[in-house]
């Protein structure tokens, strides 16, 4: 009677989480964090917006802007604060209370950011860039220290449980250990890129991999399993606080769960089958937020797989909501996931292009542009619209964050114009 009257107790104190998704962002959800006591979650996009949420409510308690890019990671710090990262290559640092500026600002890469981990001792902030490069910058100011060695994107960084070694993992097929104390990296070579790192608080190392492997391994860097988790490639990992579960996500929508022990399947969750670009657990393991495709945050019972609240797909009814007929639409279908037309579409990952032709470029009021991308002298029209999709943006307006986006064929580009125009009136 008394042990039931003491986990009783312990399930009443412990923080409920509110039922249905968590909506707000405009873009993919890049990133997740939940803090220590499971009452708040931080969230990263690629509309350049990280949202804090009251995770006992679900609501959004506020909203982080000052990145020039997609929001590709977040962390927790031990004191309360939040660190998000961007596209441009810059970190921030936020307060627990003040959501308007930043505390702090650093730029320590050149190239977008993937990836960050906070140290044990709650010192330090890891990154892991685009630029080949993994940084060590420590929140009390100074230097970062910079590790090189990876050949092409860093995909993945995390401290080992003690604190004494970095894990990186890049898409040039390694997964490197890197004594703190200055000593020699440790090189291991995989059968395929990886795309996701992640450790578990007992030390295991979970890598994912290009070809949709999940490889685990041992704290001294040595191949233990290799499972065959997705039919795409694994594109986010997450170990559950014991360390007895780890989660793996791929862009085709499927978060599957295994043993890391034995590294047997437990289940998969069954969602609306877009990309699911980040995962976190709950404190209390109880729970498994992801983040998709889809712009939301869902949640999901972690011990039996079911999806709290009625699972809502929302890209038919919005996403290519109007799309349908025509080669016009169709050919726009690649712009439709970052653009709206209706003129009360958010703006997302890109722009509200309602309106667009006549309007001078970068001026929608509310969208942080690239500054490089606000300085050409563009009056988009039918013409010059065209161009852009005939050149690619990086050529036609250097400095942009725009996915490229080039359409080959001139029909096609004369069907996408007349149907932007046409839609966005």
């Amino acid at each position: 009677m008394l042990i039931r009257l003491l986990a009783l107790s312990l399930t009443l104190i412990a923080p409920a989480l509110a039922q249905g998704e968590l909506r707000g962002h405009g873009g993919p959800v890049r990133a997740i964090a939940v803090t220590p006591d499971g009452t708040r979650a931080i969230s990263g996009s690629f509309d350049q917006s990280a949202i804090v949420w009251a995770l006992e409510r679900g609501v959004a308690l506020g909203v982080l802007r000052v990145h020039e890019g997609a929001v590709n990671a977040v962390a927790v710090l031990p004191d309360g604060r939040f660190a998000t990262a961007g596209e441009e290559g810059g970190i921030a640092i936020w307060r627990a209370d003040d959501f308007a500026t930043p505390a702090a600002l650093m730029k320590p890469h050149t190239a977008p950011i993937s990836a960050l981990a906070m140290s044990p001792d709650g010192r330090t902030l890891a990154s892991a860039s685009w630029d080949s490069t993994l940084a060590l910058t420590p929140l009390s100011g100074g230097a970062p220290r910079r590790f090189e060695g990876h050949q092409g994107n860093v995909n993945g960084v995390a401290f080992t449980h003690e604190g004494r070694t970095l894990v990186s993992a890049g898409y040039d097929a390694t997964l490197r250990l890197w004594p703190l104390d200055g000593g020699t990296a440790r090189l291991l070579r995989l059968p395929a890129a990886l795309n996701a790192l992640a450790v578990s608080r007992t030390g295991e190392i979970a890598v994912g991999g290009s070809d949709g492997s999940l490889f685990l391994l041992a704290a001294d860097g040595t191949l233990r399993a290799t499972i065959e988790a997705a039919d795409a490639p694994v594109i986010a990992l997450a170990f559950s606080p014991d360390g007895a579960r780890i989660a793996a996500a791929s862009p085709r929508g499927a978060v599957s769960l295994f043993e890391t022990a034995s590294g047997k399947p437990v289940f998969t969750l069954s969602g609306p089958g877009l990309p699911v670009w980040s995962l976190a657990f709950t404190p209390d393991g109880r729970h498994l937020l992801t983040g998709g495709g889809d712009r939301l945050v869902r949640r999901w019972d972690a011990r039996s797989g079911e999806h709290l609240g009625p699972v809502v797909i929302a890209r038919p009814a919005d996403v290519f909501s109007g799309l349908e007929g025509g080669r016009g639409a169709e050919v726009f279908k690649a712009c439709a996931v970052c653009h709206t037309l209706t003129p009360d579409g958010e703006n997302r990952a890109g722009p509200s292009l309602h309106g667009v032709m006549g309007r001078r470029i970068g001026t929608v009021p509310g969208y942080r542009y690239s500054p490089g991308f606000s300085a050409h002298d563009i009056t988009w029209s039918r013409e010059t619209v065209a161009r852009l999709f005939e050149l690619g943006p990086s050529t036609y307006t250097p400095g942009t964050k725009m996915p490229e986006q080039i359409v080959g064929s001139a029909e096609d580009r004369a069907a996408l114009v007349e149907f932007i125009e046409k839609a966005g009136r």
